[in-house]
C-alpha cells in the first residue's frame, strides 16, 4: 500500500505546525540535510532542482537532522545562514527532526515506504506526488541531478 503524507504535521523553522497536505498539488522532495556531511555539497544540486522545477509546482523540503555522525549540531538560524551563504539555498528548511530511532515526523511516516526501514544517512530523498503519495525513495548517494531522480520528478510533475 502506498504511503501518503497528506495528514503528516511537521514544524516549520518558525516553530509553527504545517500539514503536508497543505502542499498537495505540488511535487515534493523531502530530504534530511546536514551541514557537516560528505554529501553536504548536494545542497547545490537540490537548489538547482528547486530553480529548475519550482515554477512547475515542485519544492524541495529540507529537514535538518543531527542523527548521523552528529553532522548537524547547529541551531536552526545557523543552519539557515550556512545554507544560504554557502549554497544559495532558499528552499524551505524545517525544524530539526529525528530520522532514526525515536523518529519524528515526517520520518515516522516516510520510513514505512518500501523498502521500509530507518533512513540510513544524511541526504536520503523521498519523492512525493501531487496527491501526497510517496512515489520513490532514494539513498544518499543518488545525486540531485541523477537521471533516475530528475526523470521521476518530471514524470510526477506531468501526472
Amino acid at each position: 500500500m502506498a504511503v501518503n503524507v497528506s495528514d503528516v504535521v511537521v514544524k516549520t523553522a518558525k516553530g509553527d505546525e504545517q500539514r503536508l497536505g497543505d502542499l498537495n498539488g505540488q511535487v515534493l522532495l523531502i530530504v534530511n540535510v546536514a551541514s557537516r556531511c560528505g554529501f553536504t555539497r548536494q545542497y547545490a544540486g537540490l537548489q538547482k532542482l528547486q530553480e529548475s522545477y519550482g515554477a512547475q509546482g515542485f519544492s524541495v523540503l529540507g529537514f535538518p537532522c543531527n542523527d548521523f555522525g552528529a553532522q548537524e549540531p547547529g541551531s536552526l538560524p545557523e543552519i539557515q545562514q550556512f545554507c544560504s551563504t554557502t549554497y544559495g539555498a532558499d528552499f524551505p528548511l524545517f525544524d530539526k527532526v529525528h530520522a532514526t530511532g525515536a523518529k519524528t515526523e515526517p520520518y515516522s511516516t516516510l520510513t514505512q515506504t518500501e523498502p521500509a526501514g530507518d533512513v540510513a544517512w544524511n541526504f536520503e530523498k523521498f519523492l512525493i506526488g501531487k496527491d501526497g503519495t510517496v512515489l520513490a525513495r532514494y539513498k544518499s548517494n543518488v545525486e540531485p541531478d541523477a537521471a533516475e531522480l530528475t526523470g521521476a520528478i518530471e514524470a510526477a510533475l506531468a501526472a
